[in-house]
């Protein structure tokens, strides 16, 4: 059985109890009991999970550990966790080590959803020797993942220069890749992450080709931006025209954050109107917080886009 099917319900209460806390006199003179929370929880049609990269500043500056990221989720209350092999790039087939996050994770009455794979080389590359190498890589992520019980690992169509031609070795790429994932129940997925893959039609025309059932996408709210140049992006996709394109193919979803007003809503991302497209598509997983933003910390950026998640949720369900 997978650790992801093996949540005790002492482990359940724990994190219906970080989540409490969270919730509790949000209403001056209101007591929320936990009746409160179980349905606050039932009314939405999706899960919260924490995307790592949310914490990129403290991990990379060394104060924060990957292996506390479980119990910081926890302190948030997100019930899943989304991992960056960037913060544990030589731990791919240290198995004491992915044990040990396995740990962590259930201590914490977490599942682990998935890891973002960045470094291992271009799959939409031209160059044949290059892109088998690149594929031969990711193999130790798709068995790291299937150890510690994730369903998918996301994936990077980069390195392509003709449109045409990326499309054919995108295709190929997630082929093999896929087969080889489908004994471990691993899902290969791809983010619109900026060149090719942040171009919904041309995502589209890949997905819509690829035959493999764990094969599919991870839209991002914000990842539209297909070139960047002087200090911004210089050909942005239209983002709700590309979540519509990706959303059929969809098997994880990132919520994106930037920048928020005094209301609580994000600025430049309408999420009730992208939570409906999400919701309208079918998809019931894990919606993950990826905060990216400045002006305000990383906790706090974490906790106002859970925030306006759950506030946009409970107007959709």
């Amino acid at each position: 059985m997978k650790r992801r099917d093996f949540i005790t319900k002492t482990t359940q209460t724990s994190a219906a109890l970080a989540v409490l806390g969270l919730y509790a006199c949000k209403q001056q003179g209101k007591k929320t009991t936990m009746a409160d929370i179980v349905e606050e929880e039932k009314a939405l049609f999706f899960k919260l999970s924490l995307a790592q990269w949310s914490l990129h500043k403290a991990l990379f500056d060394k104060k924060m550990d990957n292996l506390d990221f479980a119990a910081k989720a926890r302190s948030y209350g997100f019930e899943g966790l989304e991992y960056v092999n960037a913060f544990f790039k030589d731990k791919a087939k240290d198995m004491a080590y992915l044990k040990e996050m396995n740990n962590r994770a259930n201590s914490e009455g977490q599942q682990n959803v998935l890891i973002m794979i960045d470094g291992e080389g271009g799959l939409a590359n031209a160059d044949t020797k290059k892109r088998l190498e690149a594929i031969e890589n990711h193999h130790k992520w798709v068995e790291a993942a299937h150890f510690l019980g994730c369903h998918a690992i996301r994936v990077n169509l980069a390195g392509g220069k003709d449109k045409a031609e990326a499309v054919k070795a995108s295709i190929d790429s997630l082929t093999q890749l896929s087969d080889f994932a489908k004994g471990s129940n691993i899902n290969i997925l791809v983010e619109n992450h900026g060149g090719f893959s942040s171009n919904g039609k041309w995502m589209s025309d890949v997905f819509s080709q690829v035959k493999n059932e764990n094969c599919g996408t991870l839209p991002d709210f914000g990842n539209f931006c297909i070139t960047r140049g002087n200090g911004g992006c210089s050909d942005e996709y239209d983002r709700y025209v590309g979540m519509q394109e990706l959303l059929p193919y969809a098997k994880a979803v990132s919520a994106k954050s930037y920048a928020f007003n005094t209301e609580g809503d994000e600025t430049t991302i309408d999420y009730y109107r992208v939570m409906k497209m999400v919701k309208d598509s079918g998809y019931k997983g894990f919606v993950g917080v990826e905060f990216e933003g400045g002006g305000v910390s990383e906790e706090e950026g974490i906790k106002l886009t859970r925030d306006l998640l759950i506030k946009v949720g409970k107007k959709l369900s």
